[in-house]
């Protein structure tokens, strides 16, 4: 469960810091739109350059701050030991591609989230003697985009579910009406967020030749592999964590064709199909995904 936040208010890997707290920010800096990694060519004859494409690189997010404790050096103290430590768990430092969150409140937009790593955070501690401590933080966010606060889910069951058809006695001309409740039918995905969303896909067995589908896109991801009861594949598309994992820690092999790179929720309403051989039809594909922004 996330700690709320009020305005001006923000949560580095669990210490609250900003209004309202022991430690106060100037400012923050690297909110702005990502940095580019460009691949400008200079032509070998002419002027000018050839204009390659943009990637966006990971952002540094630096908060000038200060730990304020007035009469008080312990606490300050504590509170530095409290960032340091919570920054220090070997299960994200050693494992590449573990990230923490920097979540961010500011007035008239709900939480955002920055996945990444703490960089940096060096004190000044000559005026601890007073309670006062500076403290540089750098943070580096691996993935340049904006984040809802909360993870999305749907659960989607083997075929398609319809909200309509026909009620007898069928009489010329016919009318299909799809019903009030197919625009909410299991598949239907919505990124509220105007960045595409890379969600996470978890199919669980027993079930074979999973096959996912965008239809929008026609992107499909598929698994030539057999899941047995219980057990279950996970496809996990976001650009920090790319991979696919058997519940046993496994690797699952995907068909060439799958490009997870590519497979993206796009802003606004889509739908994912999938299917699989399943006798038994208990067989479920469970989609999360944070609604994503490329600005606050």
């Amino acid at each position: 469960m996330n700690t709320p936040l009020r305005d001006h208010q923000h949560d580095l890997g669990g210490l609250v810091i900003g209004t309202g707290t022991p430690v106060v920010i100037a400012a923050i800096e690297g909110l702005g739109r990502a940095p580019v990694r460009p691949n400008d060519i200079d032509p070998p004859q002419g002027d000018g350059v050839w204009v390659g494409p943009d990637y966006y690189t990971g952002r540094t997010v630096r908060i000038d701050a200060g730990i304020r404790t007035p009469g008080d050096q312990a606490q300050a103290l504590d509170i530095l030991a409290t960032l340091q430590e919570l920054h220090d768990d070997p299960a994200v430092r050693l494992t590449g591609g573990a990230t923490t969150q920097l979540r961010l409140k500011l007035p008239g937009r709900d939480v955002r989230v920055l996945f990444g790593r703490l960089r940096k955070a060096e004190p000044t501690l000559k005026d601890l003697i007073h309670g006062w401590v500076p403290l540089d933080i750098e943070f580096l966010a691996a993935d340049p985009l904006f984040h809802a606060d909360t993870v999305q889910s749907t659960t989607i069951p083997l075929g398609r579910v319809s909200g309509g058809g026909f009620t007898a006695p069928v009489v010329a001309p016919v009318v299909v009406n799809p019903g009030p409740a197919a625009a909410t039918r299991p598949g239907r995905i919505t990124n509220e967020g105007t960045a595409p969303a890379w969600p996470v896909l978890r199919i669980t067995g027993p079930c074979a030749n999973a096959r996912i589908t965008h239809v929008e896109t026609g992107r499909t991801l598929q698994v030539n592999a057999t899941i047995a009861a219980g057990e279950w594949i996970e496809i996990d598309t976001r650009p920090t964590w790319r991979s696919a994992l058997r519940s046993n820690g496994g690797h699952a092999q995907l068909t060439p064709a799958s490009r997870i790179d590519l497979f993206a929720l796009p802003s606004g309403s889509s739908e994912i199909r999938w299917s699989a051989t399943d006798p038994t039809n208990t067989c479920r594909l469970a989609v999360s995904w944070r609604p994503a922004w490329t600005a606050l």
